[in-house]
């Protein structure tokens, strides 16, 4: 009898076919626990802790079975007793640790880490309800809870805890750890979850808001608090330091155990800050070694400087984090003490006012201090390294060139491919094998049937069939009809000005216009979004409630919605992303030039063989150089000219506004009586202001060069042939973007454990 069935049977005295859905999972989650115990713990000597205040892991339960080898045993075992393995994915809760490309990222990183059997785990904070659940009524975006933690779950609780010092309380910890299994490896590595005793779910009121001063009770109650006000913002202080204070004495705790001196300690560790929210790692390190440990201020600064790699997410001015050192002093005076003797150290070294740590308004630039004692400063794409190194930390690279270094982000095949287009992986391997699974760049082999029709029509067959599955999927889980015949032209990402749903969602209202004045498209589209709106971020907001008023308008119109569809996926996750990803033809990546840092969609879309529509923007400019421009549809102005026109105020959307008809028409349409009809007059008056007298981001520049370019795509899709080949080069060429290529790179230049 097969081993499963063996277990469940033993575990619950019935037959598999007895056991409902639930009742199944719980026993494959208890048998994969179990085989994941059986693994030894990696100890390679020197150790990496990718310290991240996001880990958006998604579910585990496919993900572990695939890592292990036993995934199309289950789903067989499971099958000849007349169960879905499918169904039984469902009942899992995805955990809410993360937000968006961030998250996933670092996600997929400690998967690549445990594969490549490299001694390297995530820490961060193991927040109970997650950043939120987001549900629409009367087509807002409104937010919820998201409850995920139950009883029986992938977190394995230890005996790990640490006193965490504030200014008015000592909170102590708890370390609640998932294990993580590499493809195909003898090791695991863990994902480290700090946690407080005391949560409490009763301080949550209305909605997601709740009493931000009881810290003792809310610091893991949410991802990235609301800090529109000061109260946030000290909370994020409280959630950030906690993290990095057990961090760093897990980290010390662990060397010592290994045998390490203190004094050699970057032998057996290396902390990767992603992005800045992990920067008080540094002083907090700094201080356990000197106050605890007994070295001096100099040894201990020499020490850290050796053991610290900073990656660098974005530009955006609101994630380069500047914390008021009037609010660090509220939380943690103890660390101010050493971020002012590093800053002091600083000044003695470097002889510009513009790179300290501390800048004359008694803000601590949390980049900066990064940069200052780090070994290593990456981007996260080709074209953002450049930016980095030519505009936004130009002073810093010339002060340390040697620092500044590129790593092209990356996703993981394991979940983006052999799991969430498991028709697509079984073709491959019928083509080339499954070396890929491995070594990506072994998806070249698929060039050899770049021309071949019978791999256009299996291709094409696969794409129909990943539409079905998705039709099924948004009807029984988010109550949207899909038309499986359509174009699906997908936008899935966290909603932001810079990257542009709002333009988006101004071709929907253009091609809805030409409709309703008699011009009739040859096939109809569906455009789909999905993502959520911080919730102090009135204008990401806004442009929710744009999109789900065009959708109520258009999806109801008759004359319409038999040539154009417009969705917006309520909370949208890994999981929906898994349906959607697989299913697209059209993959939107239009962010204003210079303003993406990479985007890893672009690549899981690329994967899955969608077609992007992108600007020249972070990865998609590799996109393009590696697929072949003949091969993506790009538009817009390049990230030379959006720099320089930041730089000299040279932008005036109402001048688009002005000298452009179409332009007027789909920005008029936003207040028009249909729209103002359904939607909430106070939102779409002020988003049309918006665009019409500010737009930051640039939305009207690219609006007409990005209708012109869809429209070409639409019509090269008539011609199938023409389509696939661009498919089969884009996924052949995709090899590049694994996260196994990009960890190797970080170990090999940066990290070095072996």
């Amino acid at each position: 009898m097969n081993t499963f069935t063996v277990f469940a049977e033993k575990r619950t005295g019935h037959t598999l076919s007895q056991l409902s859905n639930k009742e199944l999972y719980l026993s494959l989650l208890e048998y994969v626990k179990e085989q994941a115990a059986k693994k030894p713990k990696n100890t390679t000597k020197r150790k990496v802790y990718y310290i991240s205040a996001e880990f958006l892991i998604g579910k585990l339960l496919s993900n572990n079975l695939i890592n292990l080898g036993l995934y199309q045993t289950i789903k067989e075992e499971l099958a000849q007793a007349g169960k879905s393995i499918a169904e039984i994915e469902d009942v899992e809760l995805e955990p809410s640790l993360g937000n968006g490309g961030l998250g996933r990222l670092a996600s997929c990183f400690i998967d690549s880490m445990a594969t490549l059997g490299i001694n390297g785990e995530g820490v961060g904070l193991n927040y109970h309800c997650g950043l939120f659940k987001q549900v629409f009524r009367h087509n807002q975006q409104e937010a919820e809870p998201n409850y995920w933690i139950e009883d029986q779950s992938w977190l394995v609780p230890t005996e790990v805890s640490y006193d965490v010092p504030f200014r008015h309380f000592t909170l102590k910890s708890r370390l609640d750890r998932i294990d993580v299994l590499g493809y195909q490896r003898d090791t695991k590595n863990y994902l480290n979850l700090f946690d407080i005793e005391a949560v409490d779910y009763g301080l949550i009121k209305q909605g997601i808001s709740f009493d931000k001063t009881e810290i003792k009770k809310n610091l893991t109650l949410f991802l990235y608090p609301d800090d529109s006000d000061k109260n946030g913002e000290l909370l994020r202080i409280y959630q950030q330091y906690f993290m990095v204070s057990n961090a760093a004495q897990l980290l010390i705790d662990e060397a010592l155990e290994r045998g390490s001196n203190l004094y050699d300690l970057p032998d057996y560790a290396y902390v990767q800050i992603n992005d800045t929210h992990p920067s008080m790692v540094i002083p907090e390190l700094v201080r356990l070694l000197t106050q605890k440990h007994g070295m001096t201020f100099e040894e201990a600064v020499a020490i850290v400087r050796q053991m610290v790699g900073y990656t660098n997410h974005t530009i955006l001015s609101e994630a380069l984090e500047k914390w008021p050192i009037d609010y660090l002093r509220e939380v943690v005076p103890h660390l101010v003490t050493i971020i002012e003797q590093l800053d002091q150290l600083i000044a003695t070294e470097v002889d510009n006012p513009a790179l300290q740590i501390i800048d004359k308004d008694g803000r601590v630039h949390m980049a900066h201090m990064d940069i200052h004692f780090a070994t290593s400063v990456n981007g996260v794409a080709a074209l953002h390294t450049e930016i980095l190194k030519t505009s936004e930390l130009k002073e810093f690279y010339q002060l340390y060139p040697e620092k500044f270094n590129n790593k092209t982000n990356g996703i993981t095949f394991r979940r983006w491919l052999e799991f969430a287009n498991q028709d697509l992986a079984a073709y491959l391997k019928e083509l080339i094998g499954d070396d890929y699974l491995t070594d990506g760049t072994k998806l070249e082999k698929l060039l050899a049937f770049v021309d071949d029709p019978a791999v256009h029509q299996r291709l094409a067959d696969i794409k129909a069939n990943n539409k079905l599955a998705l039709k099924r999927y948004l009807k029984e889980n988010k109550g949207i009809d899909l038309d499986e015949n359509s174009i699906i032209d997908t936008q899935i990402k966290r909603f932001h000005e810079y990257k542009r749903q709002q333009m988006n969602a101004l071709y929907v209202i253009h091609k809805y216009l030409e409709i309703k004045n008699g011009k009739l498209p040859k096939r109809k589209l569906t455009v789909i979004f999905g993502g959520k709106a911080a919730p102090a971020y009135v204008i990401a907001q806004d442009i929710i409630h744009l999109i789900l008023c065009l959708s109520e308008l258009i999806n109801n119109d008759p004359e319409v919605s038999p040539y154009l569809n417009v969705h917006l996926v309520e909370n949208y996750n890994v999981t929906v992303a898994e349906h959607l990803i697989p299913a697209s033809d059209i993959s939107e990546q239009i962010s204003l030039a210079s303003k993406e840092a990479s985007g890893t969609g672009n690549m899981k879309f690329m994967l899955n063989g969608a077609l992007t529509l992108g600007t020249m923007d972070g990865a998609n400019v590799e996109i393009a150089e590696l697929a072949g421009m003949d091969n993506i549809y790009t538009f817009g102005q390049d990230s030379d000219t959006i720099i320089r026109l930041y730089a000299e105020g040279g932008y005036v959307s109402k001048h688009y506004y002005d000298s452009h008809p179409a332009i007027k028409a789909a920005v008029n349409f936003i207040i028009s009586p249909d729209m103002l009809k359904i939607g909430n007059e106070q939102r779409l008056e002020r988003l049309y202001l918006e665009l019409i007298n500010k737009d930051w981001f640039m939305t009207l520049i690219d609006l007409e060069d990005y209708i012109q370019t869809k429209e070409r795509m639409l019509a090269d899709y008539e011609d199938q042939d023409l389509w696939m080949t661009k498919v089969v080069h884009n996924i052949a060429k995709a090899g590049f973007f694994s996260s196994d290529r990009t960890i190797e790179q970080y170990n090999q230049d940066i990290w070095q454990s072996y």
